[in-house]
């Protein structure tokens, strides 16, 4: 499973139960919080400091997360995505990437059809199972508890670029 890793030039991530833990807080002002992993945010800088595509397609709309995802670095977000594999399979040609260079990390029914033109699909280990069954590789971690890091720390690992030589300061 291992040299599925490796021709990886791109990610690309759900929101909401990948890089959140599917949590929404609706709160009194009427925002809706999520929660999301410190170490989720150190690997995509780490992916994008070493030349990495990232890009985030979400269902839902949050500004908060797509604020957040812009203080780290990734500027290619996506929100309020109806047509996730349609998208993407765009994005991809657009790119001018092949199957085997994306890894897609969904969790959920609707990241099934785009998980499928990914070379690596991965999930959370809490995906829904027809989701699971879809993915080369499940994480051990839960979405929204470090699973992207799992992901992109593999990739950056096998192709040596998980070093630090200057520290990444915000996360």
């Amino acid at each position: 499973m291992l040299h599925h890793f490796t021709p990886i030039k791109a990610f690309v991530f759900d929101v909401d139960g990948v890089l959140t833990d599917g949590t929404v807080l609706v709160l009194e002002n009427g925002l809706q919080a999520r929660r999301m992993h410190i170490k989720d945010g150190f690997a995509l800088q780490m992916a994008l400091k070493h030349g990495y595509k990232v890009k985030i397609i979400s269902g839902g709309h949050s500004p908060q997360v797509a604020d957040r995802l812009l203080k780290l670095g990734v500027t290619d977000v996506q929100m309020s995505v109806l047509d996730k594999a349609a998208f993407l399979q765009s994005w991809m040609q657009e790119q001018e990437l092949k199957k085997e260079e994306v890894l897609f990390m969904g969790d959920d029914l609707p990241d099934l059809e785009a998980l499928s033109l990914a070379g690596m699909p991965c999930c959370p280990a809490d995906a829904v199972p027809e989701v699971q069954e879809a993915c080369i590789y499940i994480s051990p971690l839960n979405g929204g508890f470090a699973c992207v890091r799992d992901v992109i720390e593999k990739v950056l690992r096998i192709n040596g670029h998980w070093q630090m030589h200057n520290h990444i300061a915000s996360r």
